[in-house]
């Protein structure tokens, strides 16, 4: 039963989940807690120390987790982490779309001293969009026609703040967030006859997942989010809970509002 703006315990156990950019952030905390609500994840991530000490970490916990080496940006790279999920699993019931690069890459200093975009080398442009918007394409594409054969599966896109998109001194980062959700909701509809789900979920404030350097936190006005915001919702959408939600732009630390009021109608 369900009670007003309270779910009951997810259970996730014999869902599949691949999640790129798994080894730290956002990706971290929301792989953690699908494994703690008993999900199978591939941990999608360049490869490296990093996802190898995260994975196998988790494994030591007793959690059905596995390394996945991925570059959201080679089409290969793509293509061979859906040849793994095929031949390990079958099947794909949950991909989250999360990997990406910040600001930083672009101007360490974005925080207190931004930069506005006629000073952005091309390169630089070129290498956040390419990772956090033809990436999101890239790797969706790649698993898409999976779900579709199934007839079945959700696709989680992360995103920022709307103002990120508008804020001065934000591009590309602001720009790349803008198109993956556009992307997102002609994706929900292009695969909407399927039964293949896609949503929209974002943690609701700056986050400290390590693309604001340690430096210049301490000149940040407002206290960031931890990722681990982003577990409840994303446990949420996972489920069969969420199972007929679609083009939904989901803000974690607002969840629960958006759970009451969308349920509301349906408690007994």
């Amino acid at each position: 039963m369900m009670a007003a703006g309270r779910m009951d315990p997810i259970d996730l156990t014999g869902k599949r989940v691949v999640v790129t950019g798994a080894s730290s952030g956002l990706g971290l905390a929301m792989t953690e807690a699908l494994l703690r609500a008993g999900a199978s994840v591939a941990m999608a991530s360049r490869p490296g120390a990093k996802l190898d000490t995260e994975v196998e970490r988790l494994v030591a916990a007793g959690y059905d987790a596995y390394k996945l080496p991925l570059d959201v940006r080679s089409e290969e790279s793509v293509s061979d982490a859906v040849t793994w999920v095929q031949e390990k699993w079958g099947r794909l019931d949950v991909l989250v779309n999360n990997a990406g690069i910040g600001m930083r890459t672009v101007n360490p200093r974005f925080m207190i001293e931004p930069l506005p975009f006629f000073e952005v080398t091309p390169d630089g442009f070129r290498n956040v969009i390419d990772t956090n918007l033809t990436g999101y394409f890239l790797v969706a594409r790649g698993f898409a026609p999976m779900m579709v054969k199934q007839r079945h599966g959700k696709i989680i896109n992360i995103s920022m703040n709307h103002e990120t998109m508008r804020r001065r001194g934000f591009v590309p980062y602001g720009p790349s967030r803008a198109g993956a959700e556009s992307l997102s909701y002609i994706m929900a509809e292009d695969l909407l006859p399927y039964g293949v789900t896609v949503n929209i979920l974002l943690p609701g404030g700056a986050t400290d997942t390590g693309m604001i350097p340690e430096e210049l936190k301490a000149q940040i006005k407002v206290p960031l989010l931890r990722p681990e915001v982003m577990a409840e919702s994303i446990v949420f959408l996972a489920s069969e809970q969420s199972d007929g939600i679609t083009g939904e732009r989901i803000v974690a630390t607002e969840f629960s509002q958006w759970y009451a009021i969308r349920f509301h109608d349906h408690t007994p």
